[in-house]
């Protein structure tokens, strides 16, 4: 799959891939006879999961660590189960204070409903 496809695939930039390329977060992707990018399977599952955990509020650094310690092998299990479990207790308190403002939000939308303010 060509660099465009796998932009308009996952929803990301050209850009935004050759910089996961660049900084490591992808291994260098295989070019065909003319020089364009061929991404495999592999490459794909890739940015998937690194689109996930951005989307999760990973940073590229964290990224970039864990995909180092992926890249050594077996031997990285506990490193990266730890990287994972630290990231999802970050997520967790983030989906708290998520659920703290949407809670509040709905306690201003429901006084102002009695007050008989409408919506629009």
């Amino acid at each position: 799959m060509k660099i465009a496809e796998v932009s308009q695939k996952f929803d990301l930039s050209v850009d935004t891939l050759r910089y996961y390329e660049r900084v490591g977060l992808i291994e260098p992707v295989k070019r065909n006879s003319g020089g364009i990018r061929e991404y495999s399977e592999d490459d794909l599952h890739r940015v998937e999961f690194i689109k996930c955990m951005r989307s999760a509020g990973l940073s590229i650094e964290v990224l970039i660590e864990y995909v180092r310690l992926l890249d050594q092998g077996d031997g990285t299990v506990e490193a990266r189960k730890q990287i994972l479990e630290e990231q999802r207790a970050l997520l967790l308190d983030r989906m708290k204070q998520l659920q703290e403002t949407l809670n509040l939000l709905d306690h201003k939308i429901s006084v102002y409903a009695e007050c008989g303010v409408k919506k629009k």
